[in-house]
């Protein structure tokens, strides 16, 4: 049994990995993930490879052993399962499901997973558009452009974004953006590199920063 601590390193070091297309991550950039010291990642760090769940070299690269990343998959998918469990039964908006999953994925029932995957029709995406695991570990990974990436004169369907903050996905609520909404790009400006989009027929500009974050494909 591990500790929720441990859950959370484990899953924050995949997220790592996944978002950064299998690399590996160093002490600084595991505590900036988790805005904590670097001083308590290592700590922390040293204790995983004791349990054989991380390789880690002091100031070197950090990556998951195969336990550990089973082990991080398995916490990774509770969590996701949880997500749309509370957007789709229990009416939580897309910003709120983050924290209480975040309490919710440490039960460590297998058969109460598997109900729930089933209580689900085993979904392939959670509320943010990020794919949930199955139950073999398989993660199917998905190549979406970032808005900021896409030329205007086209229209995108938002697919997932990169950003979970409450304030990003209450900001993204509020312009009327949601997981396959579909938007305009009219122009890009030069200078700042925002954009103006059409959503439903309204017209606003967003930052370049939000941009990135909004992960779409073509609707073509």
């Amino acid at each position: 049994m591990l500790s929720f601590t441990e859950e959370n390193y484990l899953k924050a070091l995949l997220k790592l990995s996944l978002d950064h297309a299998g690399a590996s991550a160093g002490t600084n950039t595991i505590a900036t993930h988790l805005n904590i010291k670097p001083a308590t990642a290592t700590d922390m760090l040293k204790k995983l490879k004791e349990k054989s769940l991380v390789y880690y070299e002091k100031y070197g690269k950090v990556t998951l052993s195969d336990s550990g990343k089973n082990t991080a998959l398995d916490v990774l998918r509770r969590h996701r399962l949880w997500e749309t469990f509370l957007f789709e039964k229990l009416d939580f908006t897309w910003d709120e499901v983050h924290e209480v999953a975040e309490q919710l994925e440490h039960i460590q029932s297998t058969r109460l997973t598997e109900k729930l995957d089933a209580f689900l029709g085993y979904p392939s995406f959670d509320p943010h558009g990020d794919a949930i695991p199955n139950a073999k570990g398989e993660l199917a990974l998905s190549h979406f452009t970032p808005l900021s990436e896409c030329e205007p004169g086209h229209q995108f369907i938002v697919m997932t974004v990169k950003d979970n903050s409450t304030t990003f996905l209450k900001y993204a609520s509020k312009l009327g953006l949601a997981i396959n909404g579909v938007l305009t790009v009219l122009s890009r400006q030069e200078f700042d590199g925002s954009l103006e989009i059409s959503i439903h027929d309204k017209i606003v500009t967003v930052s370049q920063k939000f941009a990135e974050n909004m992960m779409v494909r073509s609707d073509a």
